[in-house]
């Protein structure tokens, strides 16, 4: 990773935070996406990183970070969407949009577009996305994918985890012939700050699971691997677990509901504001992974 630049979201605690410092160590320029400025602070002294402040709950921060990317650096070589959440119950960022699709798949979906061109012009470069097992559980309802109808917080946690694997596959079709891949994976069920608090009851039964959960360092692994191994420079479009690859489920192999997916969210990020939004502090409502 010598000489690389990667940045990532999500990585001022937990796997975020073990994959930042690994890929510094292995000697790339690490840049990390957060909001809270004491803990992007702490990881700037930790490991060197550089950091870019911003709420990627709201699209039009996440398309400003993007843009401050692209103005700091010349290159981009590996981009690691990695930040995520659950929420207990159902509330609205500043910009109306359900926080969980928010966060979860609209960060993705506009971080990324926002820096095709430079990823692009950097080839070979890839793109990680950090989806989950639960996806399996998920589904796509294109009338409702923000769940104003009988929200309940672990299926639109599956049901966005759902959406980052439509998002990668499709990504991965678009590039074709670029030098830019696109995949995702399930870092597995991880002993972290996520789902610890104000997750409902879904929370509840994380805190019992605890103990039989991996560790940080453990659960950083796959996507420390899909960022720096050299045979994985050409390999495109796949899902890995523990390091390997592994099928998908069903419904993310959908090429229509992968289109439209697309469509919507371009739909969505178009009818953001343009304006970056104030950056509020610290927020104990996210259970962020």
């Amino acid at each position: 990773m010598k000489g690389r630049i990667a940045l990532i979201t999500g990585a001022t605690s937990g796997i975020g935070r073990v994959t930042a410092r690994e890929l510094a160590r292995m000697g790339a320029k690490v840049v990390v996406v957060g909001r809270d400025p004491v803990k992007l602070d702490a990881l700037k002294r930790e490991i060197g990183a550089d950091t870019i402040r911003a709420d990627l709950q709201l699209t039009s921060e996440t398309r400003r970070a993007a843009a401050e990317f692209a103005n700091r650096y010349a290159r981009l070589d590996v981009l690691v969407n990695n930040a995520g959440a659950l929420f207990g119950r159902r509330q609205l960022s500043a910009e109306g949009l359900e926080r969980t699709f928010a966060l979860n798949h609209m960060a993705y979906f506009t971080l990324t577009t926002g820096l095709l061109d430079l990823l692009r012009a950097s080839a070979p470069a890839r793109v990680i996305s950090v989806s989950s097992e639960a996806s399996r559980g998920g589904r796509i309802d294109f009338g409702d994918l923000q769940m104003e109808r009988r929200y309940l917080s672990i299926r639109q946690y599956c049901n966005t985890k759902l959406m980052n694997l439509l998002f990668a596959f499709e990504l991965s079709r678009r590039l074709q012939g670029s030098g830019v891949t696109s995949n995702a994976l399930h870092p597995g069920a991880i002993a972290s700050g996520f789902a610890m608090r104000d997750a409902g009851w879904f929370g509840a039964l994380t805190r019992l699971a605890r103990p039989f959960m991996i560790g940080e360092e453990k659960g950083a692994r796959t996507q420390i691997w899909a960022a720096s191994e050299p045979s994985l420079e050409k390999v495109t479009g796949k899902y890995f677990v523990r390091q390997r690859e592994r099928p998908p489920p069903r419904a993310a192999l959908d090429q229509e509901a992968a289109r439209r997916l697309w469509e919507q969210s371009e739909r969505i990020a178009a009818g953001a504001p343009t304006s970056p939004a104030p950056i509020g502090g610290r927020s104990n409502e996210i259970v962020r992974r």
